[in-house]
């Protein structure tokens, strides 16, 4: 028989939301510390639909909320114009964003920090929740590796935290918060969060020395970081008056877009998506950070999913009698080829290959997890030590051995032959290709987050 999947706090009063007309992100979440602040509903005994908000437009509260001063520097000018000079690509921007801003100007509230932080995305990704740059910062935030590892962002085989919209938001603001307090001016921090907090304190210290003012314009930084803030500001000026540069933003209330589900069980991507509903993209757009075709109950994730698919999934679920996980993992004891790992996890070679990413010619090191189908020995739910720390290693085959022929004479020189076969070539092949799969990653949502680094270069977190 299987378990309750769900297990949710309600993270919000409606009471008092009903009453005051705002939602609070101050209530308490589970002890999950990493644990989101959108809203929740335990579907064992309550109903999505109980979850409302007043229906308030959402880009008034965000005018509202603006508490920086418009710079009206040459080039803020030229970022205004470069923007209303490409509507199309803005709008999609902006219809993009539909999804992720309730949260994140709750989230900027919440902090007491300007809302012009809210519309930083448009900056660094354009709402692309699965741009990658070329320096392998990733997600709305465009959180490098190193800076994602500092604010706990898990990055692992089954989840990369630097997509996730909830984990990434809470901690792109947290940084910004922590740059606030190091440099006092918001335009600083901006400048910190592209360019690194070292870098601006080292350029503050040569104006210093040579009796400058250290302000953010009175700095000097690379031209990346100088269009930085005026690309933010501009975004200000559109939200603002949007009619005057040919800008249409599209409607949005201010209530969540979905609702976050923690889950009690390892559940297959593809049974959410079932159960609720819902077009594969839209799952992949709330829910960027998984790997693998699973989702593992003992990673502490939440699934987000828009209201009223939560509400078809809450109530498929209560009929659903069949297995919700079709995977698992193991860890692998010994480095071995792909087949000899498929050989002795009694599996095919080809999804073992496809479902891990592992090119042909690459052999799997010790202690990599993999995942595998599930089996009645293998029945169970992914540990929490392999779901928070699972890795997966690969290395080229070791180069063949040369043989050297004995001299027929003494004093002639001996000659050595290698043993290398057309199977090694094919390795090195594969070798390059996994070299160039690698490399195809940084090409994902060419379309708009390309057309988004081209706006802004993308941000280099340090």
């Amino acid at each position: 028989m299987r378990l309750p999947i769900v297990a949710i706090l309600l993270a919000i009063f409606l009471s008092g939301c009903a009453s005051t007309g705002d939602w609070s992100s101050d209530a308490a979440t589970k002890a999950n510390p990493k644990s989101s602040n959108a809203p929740r509903v335990n579907l064992k005994n309550q109903s999505v639909s109980q979850v409302y908000a007043p229906s308030a437009n959402l880009w008034i509260r965000i005018r509202d909320g603006f508490q920086m001063e418009p710079m009206n520097s040459p080039l803020e000018i030229e970022q205004v114009r470069w923007l209303s000079a490409r509507p199309d690509y803005v709008n999609r921007s902006m219809a993009r964003s539909s999804r992720y801003l309730f949260y994140i100007v709750q989230e900027v509230n919440a902090r007491n920090m300007p809302t012009e932080i809210a519309l930083l995305p448009f900056v660094e990704s354009a709402f692309v929740t699965h741009a990658k740059s070329s320096a392998k910062a990733m997600g709305l935030w465009q959180f490098m590796p190193a800076t994602g590892k500092d604010f706990r962002l898990t990055q692992n085989v089954f989840r990369d935290e630097r997509r996730d919209v909830l984990q990434s938001t809470d901690a792109a603001l947290d940084y910004l918060q922590r740059l606030y307090n190091q440099f006092g001016s918001w335009e600083l921090a901006l400048a910190a969060y592209n360019w690194g907090a070292g870098n601006i304190s080292k350029a503050q210290k040569r104006n210093l020395a040579a009796g400058l003012p250290t302000d953010y314009l009175s700095l000097k930084m690379p031209k990346e970081t100088r269009q930085y803030v005026p690309k933010l500001m501009a975004y200000r000026q559109i939200v603002l008056d949007p009619q005057a540069y040919g800008i249409v933003l599209p409607e949005l209330e201010n209530h969540p877009y979905f609702v976050a589900l923690d889950i009690d069980n390892d559940i297959d991507v593809a049974v959410v998506i079932k159960l609720a509903e819902i077009p594969e993209e839209e799952f992949h757009n709330l829910n960027p950070s998984f790997n693998k075709p699973v989702i593992l109950s003992n990673a502490n994730q939440q699934i987000l999913l828009p209201f009223a698919h939560a509400e078809i999934f809450q109530a498929n679920l209560k009929s659903y009698d069949k297995p919700l996980s079709s995977w698992t993992a193991v860890k692998i004891s010994k480095t071995e080829s792909v087949d000899q790992v498929a050989k002795t996890l009694g599996v095919e070679v080809d999804s073992l290959r496809a479902v891990n990413g592992i090119p042909k010619g690459m052999r799997v090191k010790a202690g990599s997890t993999v995942l595998i189908p599930k089996t009645s020995s293998r029945a169970g739910d992914v540990s929490t030590a392999m779901a928070e720390n699972a890795s997966l290693s690969l290395e080229k085959p070791a180069p063949p051995a040369t043989k050297c022929a004995k001299p027929a004479k003494s004093g002639q020189n001996t000659k050595c032959v290698s043993t290398k076969t057309k199977g090694n070539s094919s390795a090195q092949n594969a070798a390059s290709q996994h070299k160039s799969a690698s490399t195809g990653l940084a090409k994902s949502a060419k379309n708009d987050s390309s057309a988004a680094s081209s706006t802004k270069g993308v941000a280099n977190i340090k």
